[in-house]
C-alpha cells in the first residue's frame, strides 16, 4: 500500500479488507474485540485537521461497509486527535470496533457535566464565526 510518502505505512503486514485510491482499511493487529478495523486515509496527516477534505469523503462510506459486513448490531466508530485525546499512531485512522457484549470492544467512560448555559452561548457565538 505504500502510494504515500510516509516510509512506514506498509511496513507491518495487515489483513486488508478494502483498498481504494484514497483508503485503506485492514484489522487491527490488537483488536478490542473481533473484527476491530482501521480506516485509513492514504493521504499522510497527524490529524484531521491535516488531511484535505476531499481525502476524507470516502472514510465514512468505508467503515459504514465495514461496519455493515461484522454483522454487528453494536459497535463504535471511534478517531483521536493528540495525545491527551488517546491517539498513539501519529497518522489519521477510524476504529470500527464491534461491540458484541459488555466484555469486548470499546469501553468509554463519559463524564459529562451540566453546561453553563450563558458561558455556552457565548462559545457556540465564537466557534459559529469561525466556521
Amino acid at each position: 500500500m505504500n502510494s504515500s510518502n510516509d516510509p512506514n505505512v506498509g511496513a507491518i503486514p495487515s489483513f486488508k479488507l478494502y483498498e481504494s485510491e484514497r483508503v485503506f482499511a485492514f484489522l487491527d493487529i490488537e483488536p478490542l474485540s473481533q473484527g476491530h478495523a482501521l480506516v485509513i486515509p492514504k493521504h499522510h496527516g497527524a490529524k484531521l485537521t491535516d488531511i484535505p477534505d476531499d481525502q476524507l469523503e470516502e472514510l465514512m462510506p468505508v467503515a459504514k461497509k465495514l461496519a455493515k459486513a461484522m454483522g454487528g448490531e453494536n459497535y463504535n466508530i471511534l478517531q483521536n486527535n493528540g495525545r491527551l485525546a488517546h491517539q498513539v499512531v501519529d497518522h489519521v485512522h477510524f476504529h470500527v470496533i464491534p461491540k458484541p457484549d459488555q466484555e469486548q470492544g470499546l469501553g468509554i467512560s463519559w463524564p459529562a457535566k451540566k453546561a453553563d448555559m450563558e458561558k455556552l452561548k457565548e462559545y457556540f457565538n465564537d466557534v459559529k464565526a469561525k466556521i
